[in-house]
């Protein structure tokens, strides 16, 4: 189903050859000093190679004359030391050209792929809900290194090749106009031909195949990103069957695409020897009508050669062109997807010093939703209020903390902080002001002590440890081998939910924001961990204006107070022992079914 849905997309967007070569053009500009000299050491090498079958002919005509004429020794002389003079330009010029490229490549490779990242960073949840990391990844390492095929191609072979054709054809059209129209139409017609099979012929299959390598890319990410759970249903071999189908998918498209590759070059060579017959047979014919001479002959034999070796690539380049811009196809893509949060013209740096959030007639509506989830939802959380969210699964609980974030754009109405409207605030500000303790938190593969500054760059080790006790992290860590230069694996891995937990935690404590979010910290954990974690909590919620997502109804006991969602409206708000004294109210009922769940669960044990 996803490779259906790439496929339609594939199809709605332009020719990827209209849409790739302007955006490497664009970065071109950016260098344009570089690339001017390129342009320059290139076609003047290329400048020399063309006219080295000129002196060839005079060279062999000399040569014909004999060694007793003065005059012939001197033009064979002067001929010779052109052919060694421009093979010498040529060497020097080709070689600037190349010295220039290596920088001006890798510039742009990196530019790309930093651009690319910049703005995967910045697109929207749900992009990153619906997208493989992996077949993320893999379209911008390919599309990177597809730019290095592309520069090469154009300006290495393709810019060279075209202007050998041209000046071969000008200088033979002023000798015999016959053999320049001749070669004139055979290229025309050779480099359309190229043209047509690389863009109609091969560049569909080309596309597909390249979804599918792209899919083997997010299957490979998914299962080893998921391998504890793999490893858990036993299910290794399911998932090397799985990845089999992705694959086997994979080679019958790159079979057909790289098939179509060796017809067209099949086609292109038949091409060129029709054109070869037809120069060489006319060059024999007018040297038997007396027109040629033998250094004519050997002049216009030489200059085909040139021409031959240069279209039999053009054809080769043609299609690695073609196949540069396929893969470049999805990272220009990246680049061209719309960001979907984006900081308003006259966006400001948020100041928040007593964190007091009000919900001013919001409406919220999910894309691909009818009806919207918040319709004008109003709520007002005092500056160091702590607050609870409780609610069915669904219900909008999540939702509010994302607004908050400002993940989401409200649909209408609006959120202040401190009395600022956060949709004029820089994003960046704006979340640096929340800390967020998540229910299941994600670590960095790097060291505990970076994972724990992250909200703080630059902290201090003493800063960092500090968060750390406060968090009731600082005894486990000082366990570990090498302590808070322990790398905790991909996600934290390597560490327990609770250990993570704690790590999260003191994240936040480092981060020192004045607005808390608590994802249901303490789900999941054992009863000394959730002990830990409860302790940790209650001290950073001090002093901080706080949101608790609760499915836990425990968790929620001690706070200020507490709004029960049902459906994206707060039906029901107060303290704990207000609300469970509600009769026939939400959060009593769900506090009752806990509280009977785990009577059961302890008459069992």
């Amino acid at each position: 189903m996803t490779i259906e849905i790439t496929k339609l997309k594939a199809k709605k967007r332009p020719a990827a050859i209209r849409v790739v070569m302007p955006f490497v053009f664009r970065h071109w500009l950016k260098q344009p000093g570089m690339t001017l000299a390129i342009a320059i050491g290139l076609l003047g090498a290329t400048v020399a190679d063309l006219f080295m079958p000129v002196f060839s002919g005079r060279l062999v005509d000399a040569l014909t004359l004999g060694p007793v004429d003065s005059a012939a020794r001197r033009a064979a002389l002067t001929a010779f030391g052109a052919i060694v003079a421009l093979g010498f330009a040529s060497i020097v010029l080709r070689l600037g050209g190349l010295q220039l490229i290596v920088p001006f490549t890798l510039r742009i490779m990196s530019d790309v792929a930093r651009d690319a990242f910049v703005r995967v960073q910045r697109f929207s949840t749900d992009w990153h809900a619906n997208s493989f990391a992996g077949s993320t990844v893999r379209k911008i390492t390919r599309g990177m290194w597809a730019l290095d095929l592309y520069n090469d191609t154009i300006l290495l072979a393709l810019l060279p090749s075209l202007a050998v054709l041209l000046g071969s054809m000008v200088l033979l059209g002023l000798h015999w106009a016959s053999l320049g129209a001749v070669i004139a139409v055979g290229a025309v017609l050779y480099v359309a031909m190229t043209v047509a099979f690389s863009t109609r012929y091969i560049a569909p299959a080309a596309r597909v195949s390249n979804a599918w390598d792209t899919k083997v890319g997010g299957t490979l990410a998914d299962s080893i990103t998921c391998n504890a759970v793999v490893k858990s249903f036993g299910a290794e071999a399911r998932e090397d069957d799985r990845l089999d189908r992705v694959i086997s998918r994979w080679r019958r498209r790159v079979n057909r695409t790289w098939l179509r590759y060796n017809t067209t070059a099949a086609v292109q060579l038949g091409v060129l020897l029709c054109l070869r017959a037809s120069v060489i047979g006319g060059s024999v014919l007018l040297w038997i009508a007396g027109r040629a001479s033998p250094g004519d002959v050997t002049y216009v034999l030489t200059s085909y050669y040139v021409i031959h070796a240069y279209l039999r690539d053009v054809g080769m380049h043609i299609n690695n062109l073609q196949r540069a811009v396929n893969d470049m196809d999805e990272l220009v893509a990246i680049h061209e997807e719309p960001i979907g949060i984006v900081d308003a013209e006259d966006a400001k740096p948020i100041s928040v010093t007593g964190g007091h959030i009000v919900f001013d007639e919001v409406t919220f509506h999910y894309g691909g939703h009818r009806a919207p989830l918040y319709d004008h939802l109003s709520v007002d959380i005092r500056p160091g209020e702590r607050i609870g969210l409780v609610g069915r699964s669904g219900s909008g609980k999540t939702t509010f903390v994302k607004l908050v974030q400002r993940l989401y754009d409200v649909t209408g109405g609006r959120i202040l902080i401190d009395g600022q409207d956060i949709a004029h605030a820089t994003q960046d500000s704006l979340r640096s002001q929340i800390a967020i303790v998540q229910q299941d938190p994600i670590l960095f593969h790097r060291s505990l002590a970076e994972n724990i500054a992250y909200g703080r760059p630059g902290a201090s080790q003493a800063a960092i440890e500090q968060a750390a006790q406060l968090a009731n992290a600082h005894d486990f860590i000082m366990r570990l081998p090498k302590g808070y230069g322990t790398l905790v694996g991909e996600r934290g891995v390597k560490l327990s939910g609770g250990e993570r937990q704690r790590v999260a935690l003191a994240r936040a404590f480092l981060a020192d924001a004045p607005v808390l979010i608590l994802d249901e910290a303490t789900s999941s954990l054992d009863s000394e961990s959730e002990a830990l974690i409860q302790e940790a909590m209650e001290r950073l919620m001090k002093g901080r204006t706080s949101i608790v997502i609760a499915h836990r109804l425990a968790t929620v006991r001690s706070l200020d107070r507490i709004l029960v969602f049902d459906r994206g409206r707060i039906v029901e708000q107060g303290s704990h022992a207000a609300l469970v004294a509600r009769p026939g109210g939400l959060y009593r009922a769900l506090f009752e079914r806990q509280a009977t769940e785990i009577g059961k669960l302890s008459a069992v044990v």
